[in-house]
């Protein structure tokens, strides 16, 4: 049997620069890729992790359809889920930098979570698990 991972998911985002500087800048991911395709597109790669864990494709949305998903892509949902070994200093990180936080910080069964905004407001769980 093959072995396969996740390794990138898309974001539909509003501009490239204001997304980047928002990742980089605000929640310290860091830069993996930007090349331009063309006039209109990029392919911009960001993670928290660039060696360990999931990329972000920053994907500027180009149509109608696109625009209208841009910061809701699941309907509401919390959309990406966000490990840490070292929940309160992120945490502090998130307050500096002026980031949304919708609830938390909690401790639950599973470990400490808050649940945060990103500049779209996308929802975001920042989970440190209870073994670490």
């Amino acid at each position: 049997m093959p072995s396969n991972k996740l390794f990138q998911i898309a974001l539909v985002v509003d501009d490239y620069d204001e997304a980047l500087d928002f990742y980089i800048h605000k929640l310290q991911f860091k830069l993996i890729e930007d090349t331009v395709i063309n006039e209109e597109k990029r392919w911009v790669v960001v993670a928290p992790d660039p060696i360990n864990g999931c990329h972000l494709l920053l994907a500027k949305a180009n149509n109608d359809e696109q625009k209208s998903r841009v910061g809701n892509q699941t309907g509401g949902r919390v959309f990406f889920f966000m490990y840490t070994d070292d929940f309160e200093t992120y945490y502090k990180i998130l307050l500096k930098n002026n980031i949304k936080i919708i609830n938390g910080p909690r401790n639950e069964i599973y470990g400490r979570v808050l649940v945060f905004e990103d500049l779209y407001g996308n929802k975001w769980d920042l989970i440190q698990p209870a073994n670490l």
